[in-house]
Order: C-alpha cells, then sequence, then structure tokens
C-alpha cells in the first residue's frame, strides 16, 4: 500500500500543557487504521490538527506526497478529508440533502440545484446500500440513520479519508455490524479510514493497524493481526488492565426496588413509559439495555424523584416513594450517579470538597443547624479522595480542573459513602478511558457483594453482560423481555433493543 498520510512529529501546546508531543501518525491508502488512547492521550487534538481545527505548534502533515498546511475544515475537506464527529453535526429541522450542501459553493449558477444535488446524492447512497430519503427532515431519522448521512454527506464532498470518532458509540448491534460492512466497501474501493474507539473488540474486529497515544506521545503502531486486547489495554494505560470482571455467584436478599405499572410523560408531552414493571433484589445487579431515547432516563428520573409519575408506583425498601421530592427518596438509602455527570452530578465552578458534601451537608455530623462543622467536611472530603484514587492536587481543587475520570470518581465516592441500599448508575463510565473504566466497574461489583442493590443503565452490551446479573431491554418505553446475563446472547439483545419481545424470567 502506498502512503497516504504522514504526520510527522506534531506538537500541540496550550497555555501551560503539552497536548502531543512529536506525535507521528502514519496512515496507508485503503487501510482502517484504529486510534487508540486513554482520555486526555491527545487523540482528539491529532484529529483536530489534521482536520483543520487546530494549528500545530510544530510538525509537517504530508498529504498525498505533499508538505500542506491545514487551516480550517474547508480546507481538510478541500484535500479529500472528512470527519464524522461522536455528536453529529447536523441541522435536525433541516432535510437531509440540505444538510448535505450546506456551506457548498454552487458554482456558476445563482441558485441552489436541489433536485440535482439529490439525484446524485442518491445514486451515492444506493452505492454503499446506505438508502436515505434526501428529502426526509434530519430530526425524523433514527441515530444509525443519521450516521450514514454525515458519511455520505462526507463522501458527496469527496474525501478519500474519513475519520471516524467514536462512531459505533450510540448504535445497537445490527447497526455496528452494518457499519462495519460499510467501512470493508469503502476500504475495497480505496477509501481509507481512521477509526476512534474505546472499544478494543470492534478495534480488533475492524481494523488493519493501530496507533496508540499515551500521555501525548504515540507510543507505536503495531497490526492487529500481530496484537491481542490485553496488549492494546497494556500500550494505551501502561500497566496490566483486566478486562474480565470475576463475580462470585450473587447472594439475593430482600426486594430493594419495585416499579409497578410505571407511566410517566417525556419532555415533548409524550407517554415515556408505558405500564413498566421491575423488581431489583438486594445483593444483584439488574442490567436496564436499550438505545438512548427508549425511556431509560426517564425511568431513573421517575424512580429518585426528578420526573412526576401520571400513573403506577414506585416502593424502595418497601415504603411507597411515588412522586416524593428528591431529598426525601435519597434519604430512602439511596445513591444516584446521574446520566451527565455536569448537569446533575458536580457543580465544577465548586472545589472538590463542596461537591462531596453537596448530598451531605444538612445532616451529622456534617452540622447541626445552620452550623456547618468544617472539621468533620474536610475529614471526610480526605478519606473519599483518598479511598478512590482521585489525582487532584488538594480538596480545595476546583472540580472543572479535574478530568472526566476523576469528576466521575467524585460522583461514584459520594454516593457510594452514602453506604446506600439502592445504587443507581446510569452510564457510569460513558466518555471514560480503559483504566478509569476498570476502577469504576470493579466499585460496582463490590457494592454488589456487599449486598446493595444496583441498578446499571447502559447502552454497552459488553459493560452490561459483564457486571450484570440479569438484563432488561427497553423499547419505546416497555420492557422487551428480561434475560440472565450469563446466557445472554448479543444478537438476540440486539432484536429486543429493537423491538423484539422475549417472554420475561
Amino acid at each position: 500500500m502506498s502512503v497516504l498520510l504522514d504526520m510527522k512529529n506534531i506538537c500541540k501546546n496550550f497555555t501551560g500543557v503539552k497536548a502531543n508531543k512529536d506525535c507521528n501518525l502514519q496512515i496507508e491508502k485503503g487501510e482502517v487504521h484504529a486510534l487508540l488512547g486513554e482520555n486526555g492521550a491527545g487523540k482528539s487534538t491529532l484529529m483536530n490538527v489534521l482536520y483543520g481545527l487546530y494549528a500545530p505548534s510544530s510538525g509537517d502533515v504530508i498529504w498525498k506526497g505533499q508538505k500542506v498546511e491545514i487551516k480550517s475544515p474547508k480546507a481538510a475537506i478541500e484535500l479529500g478529508i472528512g470527519m464524522v464527529h461522536q455528536h453529529f453535526m447536523l441541522i435536525p429541522a433541516l432535510s437531509v440533502i440540505e444538510n448535505v450542501v450546506l456551506g457548498m459553493h454552487s458554482g456558476k449558477k445563482a441558485y441552489l440545484d436541489l433536485k440535482n444535488a439529490a439525484e446524485k446524492f442518491e445514486k451515492l447512497s444506493e452505492k454503499y446500500n446506505m438508502h436515505i430519503d434526501p428529502w426526509a427532515e434530519v430530526g425524523q431519522l433514527s441515530v444509525g440513520q443519521q450516521q450514514r448521512l454525515e458519511i455520505l454527506k462526507a463522501l458527496y464532498r469527496g474525501a478519500d479519508l474519513l475519520i471516524l470518532d467514536e462512531p459505533t458509540a450510540v448504535l445497537v448491534p445490527q447497526e455496528v455490524d452494518e457499519l462495519f460492512q460499510i467501512i470493508r466497501k469503502l476500504t475495497s474501493e480505496g477509501h481509507t479510514v481512521i477509526f476512534i474507539s474505546h472499544k478494543l473488540n470492534e478495534v480488533m474486529s475492524i481494523c488493519d493497524r493501530v496507533t496508540v497515544l499515551r500521555l501525548g506521545e504515540s507510543i507505536t503502531t503495531i497490526e492487529t493481526k500481530d496484537t491481542d486486547k490485553e496488549e492494546l489495554a497494556r500500550l494505551m494505560v501502561g500497566r496490566e488492565v483486566s478486562l474480565m470482571m470475576d463475580k462470585i455467584s450473587p447472594k439475593l436478599g430482600n426486594v430493594v426496588l419495585e416499579v409497578k405499572n410505571l407511566e410517566c410523560i417525556n419532555n415533548k408531552g409524550i407517554k415515556a413509559l408505558k405500564g413498566l414493571n421491575l423488581k431489583l433484589q438486594a445483593g444483584e445487579i439488574l442490567g436496564i439495555a436499550g438505545v438512548d431515547g427508549n425511556g431509560q432516563s426517564e425511568l431513573v428520573e421517575a424512580i429518585v424523584g426528578l420526573r412526576k409519575v401520571t400513573n403506577g408506583q414506585v416502593i424502595i425498601n418497601s415504603h411507597d416513594v411515588t412522586n416524593k421530592s428528591p431529598r426525601e427518596i435519597l434519604d430512602e438509602k439511596v445513591g444516584h450517579i446521574p446520566e451527565d455527570r455536569h448537569k446533575r452530578g458536580v457543580a465544577l465552578p465548586m472545589n472538590l470538597t463542596e461537591n462531596i458534601m453537596l448530598m451531605s451537608y444538612y445532616k451529622e455530623p456534617y452540622s447541626k443547624g445552620i452550623r456547618l462543622h468544617w472539621n468533620k467536611i474536610y475529614e471526610n472530603a480526605e478519606k473519599i479522595i483518598e479511598q478512590f484514587q482521585i489525582k487532584t492536587p488538594s480538596k480545595d481543587e476546583l472540580m472543572k480542573n479535574l478530568s472526566g475520570g476523576n469528576q466521575q470518581k467524585i460522583v461514584l465516592g459520594r454516593e457510594i459513602s452514602k453506604d446506600p441500599n439502592l445504587l443507581i448508575a446510569m452510564h457510569p463510565v460513558r466518555g471514560l478511558d480503559i483504566g478509569a473504566t476498570e476502577y469504576v466497574h470493579e466499585r460496582l461489583v463490590e457494592q454488589r457483594d456487599q449486598g446493595r442493590a444496583v441498578l446499571l443503565i447502559s447502552g454497552e452490551l459488553e459493560e452490561l453482560i459483564t457486571l450484570s446479573d440479569r438484563i432488561a431491554v427497553m423499547y419505546e418505553g416497555e420492557i422487551m423481555g428480561i434475560v440472565d446475563a450469563k446466557d445472554v446472547n448479543i444478537q438476540e439483545l440486539g432484536l429486543m433493543m429493537t423491538g423484539a419481545k422475549k417472554n420475561a424470567v
């Protein structure tokens, strides 16, 4: 294969931070090349340099044998470099074809010829078996269709190289298989793909070679046929990482959480939960699977008092807590790791100590009446920082200055330190690297083994299968079925996530 792209000794410095230090990345024409690394390893910075969002502090970019300066995404697109971001760059209110041509030069014509553009787009979509109506409103498309649209948009604009950033994060297994078929067809026709992912199974399945970044430096480039997941994890983190979770058989106790015929309305005024029933016992992890937007968020919000229940009951520790306040429900010995830590988990302008005391400041021994006992508050903060291995200069460091992994550890430590009977963890490792993920997983299993009931909501099937004892699959506000995690079939789970029902166990 010939070399398509050669990034040599790329350095990118921000104020006081070296995000990339003499990084090297060589991409061959027609390959699928994985870019791996922990959060903060420099992957996004390096790709932003390539796509023209950042100017390198030093180093060279060689494209098709010529040294180039890519000063903007427009310049990257004109060279033949396209990027599909993890969070799609689409305007929901516009049609598919309007999104495709948005920002493109219309040539000598004084008007935009959408009909001609739609015909060209339809031929392209048929060629790659990604059939999308060019006149459909983007907001009405499924997540998988939107991702295919992003790929087609890049191809329409003449991309030879596609950068796919976490492309499978919101896809069900069947959609992942379809995406991989598309990638293989693209590379068979001479296109090249840079594949950014934390999912080592997928990297081993679809990629030809892997470049690993660690602490801003390129560590190695290796062919996938000459490595395995364990070695890749070790190269990413710099130490041995356990990819499997050893669990003892669950020792089940009393029913801690029971949801009966639960119904509620989402933010659009549509029924989000439709008579949902669940039971969770002490000493087990019940996983909730499903594509985002099928009622998982509303279920958690209804349980913890953040969303009004319109019908049915939420029973915790044999107490009916339906529509009680969040404080009343959390005082039932409930821990809550929220879906979005920045929105509901931490206060970024406050320091670590203040964030740790957010849920307990009104209780003894941290306060009496209107007086806060700061010695006890500081003592508790230092204990959690040490126990949960939080990397911080001090307990007074502002939360916004911590990495995502350490912010998540603060939330985890705060909720676990409350000694809950019920721990609700929603996407607890979303956006975390493999080292932080390993740590969070170990703590969740530890809670289960200590007799707590854990409700785990995740879109990652591997995570659910690894951690859960049972898995309930949600689709459009209903439970499609509940399966035993040790006997689970990923394809069966994927079918249930798209609406196929199974008898509960």
